[in-house]
């Protein structure tokens, strides 16, 4: 593509920069937007994945239909197939009604997937077959959906090591790495940070009527070689607070320094936590847990309730019988010796009167220390017991705890239940 035509993009796009590596991924866009090929967008956080599939939407013959961007990293597991795939009226609590799914109300646009990497393995199961086949079926359902839809994915995930680690299918990165594009790191950009500097510090102005601020000589050489782990968005906001904070106008290099993070801060791919390792960046897995667990001493609690309410019955019942042997003496009738009184008696042994007994039996109920409740213990149990009722099909397990088959297998490697 010539430099017209791309310089035109970039003013539609509001795209700042002249770099090579960002003029090769908008010109591999924009060869590919006329085509149907999945495309996965690759790139630190930060960098600007969201305008490539923009771009190739709306140059692409389906323009005119629906485009959705979809961050799978912000919705829950346990609703995520519901949202992309649709599901049938009650196949769930909450499920008043029937839903078509991103999928179904997308059907000849296109799909943005951000964070794809984030994926459940079940539903990159499901995406694997609309992707090959152009068909689903939706939850709690049996019919078999088409659609026709452009997939376009990003991700900030090395997923090769997603890959050997066995968080993400091979074969769905394969489906999706049709067109690879890769998006430069801002600090591989060179001058374009100061341009994009520039940018910034002028939006600032204008939008709060300040005075626009600039950079020296040796300002600049910092800005050109610090590593900008958080890419232009950290840009944005080290420029913003400049604008803001900064009493001088032109920023020298020690003005620069009091905003600039000294920290070495990473700046590799993420990658996927490993099998058993339990991460809680985000609120859901939190609650999750604790849900999970609070059912477990529940259930256990309830059990525990119920056994010392038949001991307390059985006690009743015991003194019961003893008031109604003592009536019949009172009313006259002779006492009737018990097989027991009878062999004590025999052996030399005098009966224990009933007061006594009461007693012991009181101090035995005294002295009986509770079952102390562990959440770890009690996870492991109700997990095993799940298991064996039926008969170690995790699926079925993972329903009748009400868990995801993702969430039970973690719980399955946490407690050591693998063979």
């Amino acid at each position: 593509m010539n430099t017209s035509e791309l310089q035109k993009i970039k003013q539609r796009y509001n795209i700042v920069g002249n770099s090579e590596g960002l003029n090769h991924a908008l010109d591999v866009a924009l060869q590919v937007a006329p085509t149907d090929l999945s495309v996965l967008i690759v790139g630190e956080s930060g960098v600007g994945k969201e305008i490539i599939p923009r771009v190739i939407h709306d140059n692409s013959p389906r323009r005119r239909e629906n485009y959705f961007a979809i961050n799978c990293g912000s919705i829950p597991e346990g609703t995520i197939d519901s949202e992309l795939f649709g599901h049938e009226k009650g196949s769930f609590t909450g499920a008043i009604g029937e839903s078509e799914g991103y999928f179904g109300v997308a059907n000849k646009g296109t799909i943005f997937l951000d964070e794809v990497g984030e994926l459940p393995m079940a539903t990159q199961a499901r995406l694997l077959r609309v992707l090959e086949t152009g068909e689903y079926i939706r939850v709690g359902g049996q019919k078999i959906m088409k659609t026709d839809v452009r997939v376009v994915a990003a991700t900030n995930v090395n997923i090769r090591k997603a890959i050997s680690e066995g968080r993400f299918r091979e074969d769905l990165y394969y489906r999706l790495n049709t067109i690879p594009i890769q998006m430069p790191p801002l600090r591989d950009r060179g001058e374009d940070i100061l341009l994009l500097f520039r940018l910034f510090a002028m939006q600032m102005a204008e939008k709060y009527r300040l005075p626009k601020i600039t950079l020296d000589d040796e300002a600049k050489q910092i800005m050109l070689h610090y590593k900008w782990p958080g890419n232009v968005r950290q840009l944005k906001n080290i420029t913003e607070q400049i604008s803001v904070l900064s009493q001088e106008r032109v920023v020298t290099a020690k003005m620069l320094q009091q905003f600039i993070p000294n920290d070495q801060e990473s700046t590799e791919l993420s990658t996927i936590s490993q099998p058993g390792q339990h991460s809680y960046e985000s609120e859901r897995e939190i609650l999750y847990k604790i849900l999970y667990e609070l059912r477990g001493n529940v259930s256990d609690l309830r059990r525990d309730l119920n056994s010392l309410r038949k001991q307390l019955n059985d006690t009743r019942e015991l003194q019961g019988a003893r008031g109604f042997s003592s009536a019949l003496i009172d009313e006259g009738y002779p006492a009737i010796p018990s097989r027991g009184n009878e062999l004590m008696g025999s052996a030399g042994v005098s009966p224990t009167p009933h007061s006594d007994i009461q007693d012991a039996e009181a101090e035995e109920i005294k002295t009986e220390e509770p079952e102390t409740l562990n959440l770890s213990d009690l996870g492991r149990q109700t997990v095993e017991k799940a298991l064996e009722r039926n008969g170690g099909n995790r699926k079925k397990a993972a329903q009748e705890l009400g868990i995801s088959d993702r969430t039970l297998y973690r719980r399955i490697k946490q407690y050591g239940l693998t063979k």
